[in-house]
């Protein structure tokens, strides 16, 4: 990451030198401090000779008046203001930032337009905290590997002028938080599979630690020796050795059940024997997103210091068609017990969560589990890149995490899980099959995950269109989204913080 901005909250009123960006709505009415600085009516003139229209996320950058000292300033354009809603701050944030490529020292007031002379809505806490995330989050940039980079602007400083200060300094602190925790996701993802190996991820999840996190890493043997051999044998292709990271953070009281969460982390997907086609197999770097989003959660958690206790596991994985590969044919027994005929070695998340689901839930017993996976191409097809895929066995669970994703725009939709979607994964060789036919795969997926939860309650997010190349945004320039750590954290402090 690089330029990341230093950004402020406070009080203060308005300065008097360098840039500064105040608001204006749909029908031109500015702000208070935009018309402080509107006294001989110059930014009147440039809004009606340039056609400006004060749309949401509209921009006019204009040269400050002559009687001001100010450099710049920037009128940013809220559209109808009766309509905003707290994902509208962060796309504003996004948009200031933009506007301020190439600044190295801003100002932002937030102050509602006045219109008609009345006395305006003003700026709450959370409002201001999420303009001040959604700068931060459009800072973002994955550029460590460019020898010749073509960002060379300053690092922006930026203060956030509101009225709310006091209260928005406390918000902005556990927002920044959460935001370091996305961008720490997105980092994972982008990384290349040659640098990004199990060992590596391990490693960068240990990083914890400083935190206040509990980290333990099981490493092969260990894995063995409890039996996960689903998990291990898509690991058989590979020169790079399988990891499961266990992060736990311990902030409720001791004898509170932990919430769980648990990622797949496949570090690469050739499709091991059952090879993908090469066009967009460089994108299978990302087949572990979900880890990503798990290790990025509890990044946030502990950094904003959540009220809860919390258990993540990242199951990492390299899956190749080494002459040690996992053959089509080949029948497994999973960590519970359980038999899989592998009918396509492709199929290998549903494998590796189905050992770390097992084990979460009988070693932590959780108040309930939410796995995160890039798992099925199926989910694309149903749904594009807009919503995640949620499957669950719990009507309470889902509803909950319905609301955080309409609230963090890290939107999910409901699919369903039935007994007749069941039967097609039965096998007639082992208790179950690891694919269930071309029809309802991400369903069938499903189905075969829940076989390894019990009767905890649990979620299972399918994030193949969502956690990389999904379109981007004014919060995100980059491929890796970071998707699923706004909606987990949100989920958590919603309805599981003591």
């Amino acid at each position: 990451m690089t330029n990341m901005p230093t950004i402020r909250i406070t009080a203060a009123a308005a300065p008097d030198k360098g840039t500064l960006v105040v608001l204006c709505d749909g029908d031109n009415n500015l702000s208070k401090s935009a018309q402080a600085l509107d006294a001989s009516g110059q930014i009147s003139r440039a809004i009606k000779a340039a056609a400006f229209k004060g749309g949401f996320g509209k921009v006019l950058d204009l040269v400050a008046p002559a009687e001001s000292a100010l450099d710049r300033i920037i009128l940013v354009g809220l559209g109808d203001v009766s309509t905003l809603g707290e994902y509208h701050w962060l796309r504003l944030g996004g948009k200031v930032r933009s506007a301020l490529i190439g600044v190295a020292k801003a100002a932002v007031m937030l102050d509602m337009p006045l219109v008609d002379g009345e006395k305006p809505a003003s700026f709450g806490a959370r409002d201001a905290a999420g303009v001040a995330q959604g700068m931060q989050l459009a800072s973002y940039r994955f550029d460590r590997y460019k020898t010749k980079k073509k960002d060379k602007a300053k690092t922006l400083n930026v203060a956030v002028h509101t009225k709310a200060a006091s209260a928005a300094k406390k918000a902005w602190a556990d927002q920044e938080a959460v935001g370091d925790g996305v961008m720490f996701a997105r980092d994972l993802v982008n990384e290349p599979a040659n640098v990004l190996t199990p060992k590596e991820f391990a490693k960068r999840a240990s990083a914890l630690k400083k935190l206040g996190c509990v980290v333990d890493v099981l490493n092969e043997k260990e894995m063995k020796a409890l039996k996960m051999d689903a998990l291990l044998g898509v690991a058989r292709g590979s020169r790079n050795p399988p990891r499961m990271a266990i992060i736990r953070w311990k902030g409720g009281p001791a004898k509170q059940k932990p919430v769980a969460f648990v990622g797949k982390g496949v570090t690469f997907d050739t499709g091991g024997i059952s090879l993908k086609p090469a066009g967009g197999m460089e994108d299978m770097k990302g087949d572990m997103g979900g880890a990503a989003a798990v290790a990025g959660l509890m990044h946030a958690l502990a950094a904003r210091k959540a009220k809860v206790n919390a258990t993540g596991i990242i199951a990492m994985v390299e899956n190749m068609p080494d002459g040690d590969a996992q053959r089509p044919g080949d029948i497994v027994k999973s960590m519970s017990g359980q038999t899989i005929e592998v009918l396509n070695t492709d199929a290998e998340g549903r494998l590796v969560l189905a050992d770390a689901l097992w084990h979460c839930n009988k070693k932590f017993k959780p108040q309930f589990m939410i796995n995160l996976a890039t798992l099925t191409g199926a989910i694309l097809v149903a749904l594009g890149n807009q919503h995640a895929g949620l499957f669950s066995n719990d009507d309470e669970l889902s509803e909950q995490l319905a609301k955080a994703g309409q609230d963090t725009n890290e939107k999910v939709w409901r699919m369903p899980l039935t007994a007749e979607y069941d039967k097609m994964i039965d096998s007639k060789n082992a208790d179950m099959k690891n694919i269930g036919g071309r029809h309802a795969g991400s369903i069938t997926a499903g189905q075969f995950l829940q076989r390894f939860v019990g009767e905890t309650p649990w979620a299972h997010l399918d994030v193949a269109g969502t956690a990389m190349g999904s379109p981007q945004n004014e919060i995100n320039k980059s491929w890796a989204s970071g998707y699923g750590v706004r909606l987990l954290d949100r989920l958590v402090a919603d309805c599981y913080e003591s």
